[in-house]
């Protein structure tokens, strides 16, 4: 049976496709970008893009590589590596592109999509966006959406340690 749907490595792009992929999409739809690590996936997560992509038509999704990830978050991170982070948020209807970024910050990444709307969570104030000023520069709107409360990926990864740790006593 075929779907009309792009299947999740379809949507698992390189910084290569974006001439040939998104920057065509720019005249027809509204591309919302949002970024992060991504390492475990929670309600919160998906909550914000959902809403993400409320705010256009083509939700992109930057992801910060392993080595990336290893140095923000030190060297026991990320529990998954970079393709499998990926493959999985391409595999979510409402993700319509993943691009992966090996940079501290999505700045190159987004100077490169030019989304019309750039998005983070509620724990970003606006003023601290990184790319704000490429998106507000075009027109585009910058949000820091209110998170879910109760959702963190270090808050659940030390859950998962502590509950480990229990039970092996």
């Amino acid at each position: 049976m075929s779907t009309p749907f792009p299947s999740a490595q379809e949507k698992m792009l390189s910084r290569d496709d974006i001439p040939s992929v998104i920057a065509p999409l720019r005249s027809t739809r509204r591309i919302v970008f949002t970024n992060g690590c991504f390492d475990i996936l929670h309600a919160g997560h998906a909550d914000l893009w959902a809403r993400a992509r409320q705010l256009g038509d083509f939700l992109i999704v930057g992801v910060n590589s392993s080595d990336s990830v290893r140095r923000l978050k030190g060297p026991t991170r990320p529990l998954n590596p970079t393709e499998q982070r990926m493959y999985v948020l391409a595999s979510l209807a409402c993700v319509d592109a993943v691009i992966p970024f090996d940079e501290d910050t999505p700045y190159e990444l987004i100077q490169a999509v030019q989304p019309h709307v750039l998005v983070k969570g509620g724990d970003w104030a606006i003023e601290n966006i990184v790319g704000r000023d490429i998106v507000e520069a075009s027109g585009g709107s910058v949000h820091s959406l209110k998170l879910l409360p109760g959702y963190s990926t270090t808050g659940l990864i030390q859950k998962i340690l502590r509950t480990c740790s229990a039970e092996a006593k």
